[in-house]
């Protein structure tokens, strides 16, 4: 089979330009529609879930695949114009159920509310994915196999689809006429990520709004729409938001004293409660006016800027020289991507352990590079250049881990625009 092209990855520098076109178009209508804080932990996200796909995105075709060679009911010509609309409808209405199914499923929630907790909408939570929801997502596309759509016109036409919402995930564009009638626009998808009570479980489309007309999920924006979930995170841990709902799952069915109760909390909606447990009394929701934050400082915002830079250059090098990598040196890119991303939040909560933490980062990025990278196509000075960044890195925050102390662990902010260093 041919390789597929990987159009997310190739799209990355058009994501980066098209967010510094919002924020200077947001600058100009004198809005604060971005926070450093929750747009590093957006993008952070999106980069894990990229990592994660470097090493499980052939098992997640594998059923796709399986199904067109062994299942499929005809043979439908790739180079066949009406192959690709057909396809781009069925991708589409796939995702609808997937995208409305995993609102209404626990354990399908858990790996989508990822892209749900970000308080703020702009392009960067657009980018905020769960690095686990494709293994749920892959499985409402088999229909698409046994019918015989082929795999490469299916993986062009699905990065279509993702490509398609990030776009809409802004406040820029306020409604855009007769086009809302067919196709999903920001005005749309702002609903989609509104904890109102009128817009929760709204507006489940990808590229197509017809789907929600169709099957009474559509919900056109009227209140101003508060954004986030109802349980929210409150933390800036990259790695916990993509696991933290499968927990609460999992301490739920612990706790229920029914069998059944203990399966059925998988698959029941994400606010069913066993009859035999108390319901969740919540005291702090983006609805009472909060949004979680953390005041650092322009030292420490510079710092994390700057180590948040080297896990995008690591994570593009992971990308696109994949081929050229041995196994041991994608496993340690991906191995520094996560534990910089994680440090990166943990350091806008000022935890204890962070310093020896980075400290031990940078020792450990030191032995690896020099271990490893004597066959890597990026050089022979890349070990030089990747131990000395380490080092300078583990001195600079020695040097300003007093301003740790600007802000304690685990506090909830009501928001505050100047609280956060830009």
């Amino acid at each position: 089979m041919e390789t597929a092209v990987n159009y997310i990855a190739l799209s990355i520098p058009v994501f980066f330009l098209l967010i510094g076109i919002e924020i200077l178009v947001a600058r100009r209508q004198n809005k604060d529609y971005y926070r450093f804080n929750d747009s590093i932990n957006d993008l952070s996200m999106g980069v894990l879930q990229q990592v994660t796909g470097v090493f499980t995105k052939a098992l997640v075709f594998a059923g796709y695949a399986f199904l067109f060679e062994y299942a499929r009911m005809f043979e439908i010509p790739a180079n066949n114009t009406w192959t690709w609309v057909i396809g781009f409808l069925g991708v589409d209405f796939c995702y609808y159920w997937f995208h409305r199914l995993s609102h209404e499923i626990n354990v399908i929630w858990a790996s989508h509310i990822a892209h749900h907790q970000s308080e703020e909408y702009n392009l960067t939570v657009a980018l905020r994915q769960g690095s686990f929801q494709a293994f749920f997502s892959s499985v409402f596309y088999w229909p698409l196999a046994i019918i015989g759509l082929p795999p490469l016109v299916f993986l062009a036409l699905s990065s279509f689809n993702t490509l398609y919402q990030f776009w809409i995930h802004t406040r820029t564009i306020k409604t855009l006429g007769p086009i809302e009638w067919i196709f999903n626009t920001p005005s749309h998808h702002r609903v989609h990520h509104g904890c109102n009570p009128q817009y929760i479980d709204r507006n489940h489309a990808g590229t197509l709004i017809i789907w929600d007309r169709m099957f009474g999920t559509f919900e056109p924006e009227g209140d101003e729409v508060i954004y986030g979930v109802t349980k929210p995170l409150r933390s800036w841990n990259p790695v916990w938001a993509n696991i933290h709902y499968f927990v609460d799952i999992a301490r739920m069915a612990r706790r229920t004293r029914s069998w059944k109760n203990k399966v059925l909390v998988w698959f029941m909606p994400p606010d069913w409660v066993p009859d035999d447990l108390p319901p969740e009394d919540i005291e702090v929701t983006p609805l009472k006016g909060y949004k979680y934050n953390a005041r650092t400082t322009r030292r420490m915002n510079t710092y994390i800027f700057v180590q948040f830079v080297a896990a995008i250059v690591a994570t593009v090098s992971l990308l696109f020289l994949q081929s050229q990598l041995g196994l041991a040196q994608q496993v340690s890119l991906g191995v520094y991507v996560v534990w910089t991303l994680t440090a990166c939040g943990a350091l806008f909560e000022a935890r204890p352990w962070i310093v020896g933490s980075e400290i031990t980062r940078g020792l450990a990025t030191t032995t690896a590079v020099w271990t490893l990278a004597g066959a890597t196509p990026l050089g022979s000075g890349l070990p030089l250049l990747v131990s000395g960044f380490s080092i300078l890195s583990a001195c600079w925050l020695v040097l300003i881990r007093g301003d740790l102390a600007a802000v304690p662990a685990d506090v909830d902010l009501r928001f505050d625009p100047q609280s956060t260093a830009a």
